[in-house]
């Protein structure tokens, strides 16, 4: 399920544009708004397996760099047969929300808690892992690196800086200790969709792809998703096949000023 949930993360997130080429904007993004609150609920044929929340906690320094601060809560609905999962994520990107400076992550496993962070070294071309288990050091290992990467909740950002790009992109994406691709298809697309925490047809722009990666309950890597056609591209909803079908993934709750989705 840890697996499952980091996955969707990454549907909600993964449409960026190739890095180190001159796609790449260093200019500070207007997606971006300090106190921005959204919460997700994760759902199959209807039930609800869990929920996701994303927080923009704002502009911090990190090594010397001004980046942008945000967090990620993943949590499992109680009651879930095999099911207990709570993780918490942490990511400090650059202000053009191109790439990743630093990635932690503290998740429940089992009875123990497994703490992991990324330091992300542009100038030694490297990224220097490490792991904790319980507060003990339990691995450590530094990955050779000559492109931007981005971590899951950086991921997150990316999609809506570059939704309406309306090409293909590859993306050097940092999942489970190892820099992997994502293939991301940005077709510019309108589209209305359905939405419960609103009454009417939501104006959105769609994207699909694939994760070149397999995950746990048969995650085959291939997604949709639909974000809000407007200045603030927040993630609507999204799809992703496992084992058992189609997981729904929905916006159910927001905080970014006087925001609402907007109507088709």
């Amino acid at each position: 399920m840890r697996k499952l949930l980091a996955a969707i993360m990454l549907l909600l997130a993964v449409s960026i544009v190739p890095f180190g080429n001159s796609l790449i904007s260093e200019e500070t993004s207007t997606v971006y708004k300090t106190g921005e609150y959204l919460k997700y609920e994760v759902s199959f044929l209807g039930v609800t397996l869990g929920w996701i929340t994303i927080d923009s906690e704002g502009v911090e320094e990190w090594n010397g760099k001004t980046v942008n601060k945000a967090s990620a809560t993943m949590k499992s609905r109680d009651g879930i047969p095999f099911v207990d999962l709570y993780a918490e994520f942490e990511g400090w990107m650059d202000p053009s929300l191109s790439y990743s400076h630093h990635f932690a992550s503290n998740t429940k496993d089992g009875s123990s808690w497994v703490y992991e962070q990324y330091d992300i070294n542009y100038d030694k071309k490297n990224i220097e892992y490490r792991k904790w288990r319980d507060k003990q050091l339990e691995e450590e290992d530094v990955i050779e690196n000559n492109k931007r990467v981005v971590d899951g909740t950086t991921l997150f950002f990316i999609a809506r800086q570059y939704t309406n790009m309306k090409r293909s992109v590859t993306i050097p994406t940092l999942i489970s200790n190892k820099i992997q691709k994502t293939y991301i298809n940005f077709h510019g697309k309108v589209e209305g969709v359905d939405l419960d925490a609103v009454d009417y047809e939501v104006k959105t722009l769609f994207f699909d792809g694939k994760a070149d990666w397999e995950g746990i309950y048969g995650l085959n890597g291939k997604f949709q998703g639909w974000f809000s056609a407007d200045e603030a591209r927040i993630p609507i909803k999204a799809k992703m096949n496992v084992y058992v079908g189609n997981v729904d993934i929905s916006l159910v709750e927001w905080k970014r000023g006087g925001w609402q989705p907007p109507k088709m």
